[in-house]
């Protein structure tokens, strides 16, 4: 009973965002409206669809067993870096690049690139590449929570439940579109909260209380230790270097470089109402990522009670869902509030998901195939275009993520490392250096796309020393080539400086 009532909770949140999709997709009449929803979002859809398509599923399936595994050390400092990313990223980027995507009358992060440095074909083909690359590994990791899930709750077959999941994202993000996709997320956000919250309480109490929890932390040799972590193979606490800690807050650089959070900046109707939005969005932030923390704790505590199985691996990604089973044992009621907890998990990534579709697709369809080869198209051919590069990406990505063992974890911390050092560093240096140009913003992309890969498969091993996230190194990389290359190549075109000097009194 209590798994037909989980079941319906979440096929009734299903069959809403579909509706979602069904009702936007009247509202696309151009591909602006498709990829930007005709710039007409509020402040509090900006600031929580940016924030929900961020969390990704990681928040409630990566973050959590990260720190039930090994205590706060690893959790903790990557939420850190998190929050400060987030609250800087809106402060200094988000008005400009409202203001510069506007006065370009920029409708992709690639299309943005271009028309800032004077028109470059070859930047708008670099960086619509390095979107597809890191986007549908991204997209293969919010699949596979989603595969995750339902094989963990309902006893079926990973790949199955996978692909049903993707077929309801690719449903009403082909559909609605950015408006679609920037919709719901407002609503899985207030979803993945519930969720947060309902999984805090009934954990502590089942492990006990909050004090059988902190002891129970506080017996294992580091777990609590912002400057150690726990090894629950030795039982004994491993030292945390100030390297790995300032790799951890490095999450934190990532924020400029993402595609779909900085589509939320270029989106919103009113810039001057931005202020609120990143209020919104840091508050939020900063208590999701502390609870989501703490979830991990809760959750080890439970185990050693015997109230859920001790989880290890990758299999430590599912504590909340089973949290939520173990909740839906208690009553009709408590089942219905488990459909909602298990729900926010499948928010949390259709919320990035869907975002990140819309992002690979515009870069397809409007960047490769209209801009770099010159494909010429209607607005109406452009918009069936898109939509089905939707959903060619999606196959790719469900392919990818065809493993179950997969980590979430891992997935997209690559993926995030991968935007972070190829576009922060140029989305910086294109609002705030008047002198940078396309020849540095093109071996800034390339180079730290490069670093990405050579960091994480080759440099990492050679020594522990280098054993650090590679977001750290790539995007000191990269920064460093794209001003050393524009100082040695000649400055932009006037017309090029003029138009940012404009923008900038705007």
């Amino acid at each position: 009973m209590s798994q037909i009532l989980i079941l319906l909770a979440i096929a009734l949140y299903l069959i809403f965002v579909v509706i979602v999709g069904v009702f936007f997709s009247k509202k696309n009449n151009s591909t602006e409206d498709f990829y930007l929803g005709g710039r007409k979002l509020g402040p509090l859809v900006t600031a929580m669809s940016a924030e929900a398509s961020d969390m990704s599923s990681w928040l409630l399936m990566g973050l959590p067993g990260v720190a039930y595994l090994s205590g706060i050390a690893d959790a903790a400092w990557t939420a850190i870096g998190l929050a400060i990313g987030t609250y800087v990223n809106w402060l200094i980027v988000a008005k400009k690049i409202r203001t510069y995507s506007h006065g370009y009358n920029a409708v992709t992060l690639p299309d943005f690139f271009s028309k800032r440095f004077g028109g470059s074909k070859t930047i708008t083909c670099i960086a619509a590449l390095m979107i597809v690359i890191f986007f549908v590994p991204y997209t293969a990791s919010g699949f596979a929570a989603c595969g995750k899930l339902f094989a963990s709750l309902f006893d079926i077959d990973y790949f199955t439940a996978m692909v049903i999941s993707a077929a309801i994202i690719v449903c009403y993000c082909a559909l609605g579109g950015f408006l679609a996709a920037s919709t719901t997320d407002f609503i899985q956000s207030i979803v993945m909260s519930i969720a947060l919250v309902v999984v805090v309480v009934f954990g502590v109490n089942i492990a006990g209380g909050l004090g059988a929890v902190v002891d129970n932390a506080k017996s294992l040799p580091g777990y609590l230790d912002f400057f150690n972590t726990y090894s629950s193979a030795t039982n004994s606490s491993v030292p945390y270097s100030g390297l790995s800690i300032f790799s951890m807050l490095a999450w934190g650089l990532g924020y400029f470089g993402m595609p779909h959070i900085l589509l939320r900046f270029m989106a919103i109707e009113d810039k001057n109402k931005l202020k609120l939005s990143r209020r919104v969005a840091s508050v939020w932030v900063v208590i999701s990522l502390t609870v989501a923390v703490f979830i991990g704790i809760v959750g080890l505590a439970m185990s050693k009670v015997g109230a859920i199985e001790t989880l290890v691996g990758s299999n430590s990604e599912t504590i909340i869902v089973k949290i939520a089973h173990l909740l839906s044992t208690y009553g009709p009621f408590a089942a219905i509030i488990a459909g909602i907890i298990l729900a926010g998990i499948l928010a949390a990534t259709m919320s990035t998901a869907d975002s990140q579709l819309l992002a690979a697709a515009s870069s397809i369809s409007q960047n490769l195939m209209k801009e770099c080869f010159g494909v010429k198209m209607t607005e109406k051919m452009s918009l069936i275009v898109a939509r089905i590069t939707v959903v060619v990406i999606s196959i790719i990505a469900v392919v990818l993520a065809s493993n179950p063992n997969s980590s979430v974890f891992g997935i997209v911390s690559f993926a995030w490392a991968g935007f972070g050092a190829t576009f922060g560093p140029v989305v910086l240096l294109s609002l705030f250096w008047r002198r940078a140009n396309k020849y540095g913003a093109i071996a800034g992309m390339i180079s730290g796309g490069i670093m990405i890969f050579l960091w994480k498969y080759v440099i990492s091993g050679i020594a522990p020393v280098f054993a650090i996230y590679e977001l750290l190194p790539s995007f000191i990389v990269a920064i460093i080539v794209n001003i050393v290359v524009s100082l040695l190549t000649k400055q932009p075109e006037k017309e090029v400086l003029d138009k940012f000097d404009e923008l900038k009194r705007a």
